[in-house]
């Protein structure tokens, strides 16, 4: 039974970093992809990140150079860690799970398994 959880939240000023954490991964296949999606109010959950079994990453344009998504294999978990934090970035962000496949997509239809999420304020 795969349970992600999220952590590492908070609330920063512009500029700022967080690290987010989602443990959960012991049970995954490969390929599988991993990925971070957020929901800011008022707007569609959108994909920020993901990163497949064979160490392949891609980031949507807008938070491309500032955040980064990495997996530490012993400690089953997946990080994004954020830096140059911007109001816009505000929302509850989300980790995900796709497994059986390389084919990783950008819908949240896409992903199996999902954390509760964690809330990221950024004030200017």
């Amino acid at each position: 039974q795969v349970r992600l959880v999220e952590s590492g939240g908070g609330s920063v000023q512009a500029g700022g970093s967080l690290r987010l954490s989602c443990v959960g991964f012991e049970y995954i296949t490969r390929p599988s992809c991993m990925a971070w999606f957020r929901h800011a109010p008022g707007k569609e959950r959108e994909w920020v990140a993901y990163f497949r079994t064979d160490e392949f990453t891609i980031y949507r344009a807008s938070v491309k150079g500032r955040f980064t998504i990495s997996k530490d294999v012993a400690e089953n978990t997946l990080y994004l860690q954020m830096n140059n934090l911007k109001p816009e970035d505000t929302a509850t962000y989300y980790c995900a799970l796709r497994r059986g496949t390389p084919y990783c997509g950008f819908l949240q239809t896409d992903y199996d398994y999902w954390g509760q999420g964690t809330q990221v304020t950024v004030s200017s």
